[in-house]
């Protein structure tokens, strides 16, 4: 029988909150005795670090330039804001291969077509925060004699505007019991119970999805958890000095829609460690579902996979949330697999992505991944193999609150950042690993800006991401052996010249 899958997904989860990825205030027991009993991915990144398209690419394989679901719904600018039924999607390959298919948590894949219409069991629960007055949790609080929601001790800045910020903390006066997080624990083991019957009796296989809103902003907490680290504790990122000089006028832009200079140095303490507060809060509850994992005798058969969608800024180049910007902070996520047969406690340094995720689930379900167009199987990785695989990766942005077009080429030192209509960058990642300083226009790096160039623009042709027809015009991008204006109508433009007779 094909193997069951289990997948954790957090929401804009920093990397470095995770013991086994060397963070020191951080309290994750329960995943990084996943890492330990797996692979951990070091350099894992998301597609795009925007909910939505960053989720739509896990379904369907594609990177989002393909699927063209481009934005949140929420600031939704004029992209597609729902998967084409015409689509594929893993979900709906595995459904028809007869497994259960399980989707507890946020979906954001998408507004106006549910999970249920892409095959997957569970409750319908809506929108990018917690949804606190969903029937099926206001019943959980109600058959479980806990108190309803309500907050406190708010933490938020001053818009430019004189009004106030976006909340970025509280205080929640509930008992762990009554999390949204505990909620989502309880519905996935119950979904797990009724799944692991089924896979026993030779019925079918499943795969479950566990997937958290939190720790994406607001970070909002009970007691035990939004004290749980002291601040005193907490080491300010270095980038928490960040001038923008040299970079995107649109970074200190968003620096002011998130407020950040308006509040001193000591709240920025106390967010990163609310923040940590939310990560261990998650952690406490994936650790109740493991048990149960374990007590339904499944550990040895199911894959269990943690990733999230994107980062978080989380007060680093004095910025919050996700957006306009292309740092590590946002675009490296953690990346853990456990496989039964797998290598345990191996750490690999290929490049990966959110969307190679795709296709590893279909091939532990035994399922041709050739519709994943942009999915790479991580199975052999897992299995300790030797692979040859891509020295660097591509990410993609195309904006939120706005259109805002760039394109990333990560390397093993360098990081190229394309913004056609604004500043370009490029970071020595090795001497500058907080991103500081530009060095787009460094004499120094000529050598290094052209060849970068030259690989990204190489890499979007042969995608068939049309980013690249604009740096055609804009950037020395080499000898191209394509017809740039795409017209088909003049092939002396690119046609190599024919031998001298």
């Amino acid at each position: 029988m094909a193997g069951n899958i289990l997948f954790l997904m957090t929401d804009q989860h920093r990397v470095d909150t995770l013991g086994a990825y060397g963070a020191t205030a951080g309290r994750t027991p329960a995943l990084d005795a996943l890492a330990a009993g797996g692979t951990r991915f070091d350099r894992w990144y998301t597609p795009t670090a925007i909910c939505t398209p960053a989720r739509v690419s896990l379904l369907t394989g594609q990177a989002p330039f393909r699927h063209r679901v481009l934005a949140n719904h929420e600031r939704n600018v004029g992209y597609l804001e729902d998967v084409p039924r015409s689509a594929f999607t893993f979900s709906q390959a595995l459904t028809e291969a007869g497994y259960n298919c399980g989707l507890i948590g946020k979906w954001h894949a998408g507004h106006l077509r549910p999970a249920a219409d892409f095959g997957f069991d569970g409750p319908d629960l809506p929108g990018w925060h917690n949804p606190i007055d969903h029937e099926e949790y206001v019943a959980h609080l109600a058959a479980n004699d806990l108190p309803p929601y309500a907050i406190s001790d708010r933490i938020r800045g001053v818009l430019p505007n004189g009004g106030p910020g976006n909340l970025l903390a509280a205080r929640l006066h509930q008992p762990v019991e009554a999390t949204f997080e505990y909620f989502l624990a309880e519905r996935t083991i119950g979904l797990l119970e009724q799944y692991a019957d089924e896979y026993r009796s030779g019925a079918r296989p499943f795969f479950l999805a566990l997937n958290f809103y939190g720790p994406h902003l607001p970070y909002i907490l009970p007691n035990e958890y939004f004290d749980l680290v002291d601040p005193s504790e907490v080491e300010l990122p270095a980038s928490i000095a960040e001038t923008f000089e040299g970079k995107p006028p649109v970074q200190a832009n968003y620096s002011a829609h998130w407020t950040f200079d308006t509040m001193p140095l000591e709240i920025s303490r106390k967010l990163i460690a609310i923040y940590h507060g939310y990560v261990a809060l998650i952690d406490d509850q994936i650790a109740r579902v493991m048990t149960a994992l374990d007590r339904l005798g499944l550990t040895d058969s199911t894959t269990v996979f943690f990733t999230s969608d994107h980062g978080e800024f989380t007060g680093s180049h004095r910025l919050h949330d996700k957006g306009p910007a292309m740092y590590e902070d946002i675009y490296r996520t953690a990346g853990i697999i456990r496989m039964p047969g797998g290598a345990p406690g191996q750490v690999r340094d290929e490049f990966v992505s959110l969307v190679d995720c795709t296709a590893t689930i279909l091939e532990i379900a035994g399922l041709d991944a050739g519709f994943a167009t942009d999915s790479r199987s991580l199975v052999p990785l897992v299995a300790g193999e030797e692979v040859e695989w891509d020295e660097d990766i591509v990410c993609e942005f195309h904006g939120h609150h706005f259109p805002y077009p760039q394109r990333m080429l990560r390397t093993d030192r360098y990081k190229l950042v394309v913004n056609p209509d604004s500043v370009n960058e490029l970071y020595d990642l090795e001497a500058d690993p907080d991103e500081m300083t530009n060095r787009y226009l460094d004499p120094a790096l000529v050598e290094v800006r052209a060849r970068l160039m030259r690989r990204l623009y190489r890499c979007l042709v042969e995608r068939g991401d049309n980013f690249f027809h604009w740096m055609t015009s804009m950037y020395e991008v080499g000898e191209v052996d394509h017809d740039p204006t795409m017209s088909g109508l003049d092939e002396s433009t690119y046609a190599p010249a024919a031998p001298a007779s």
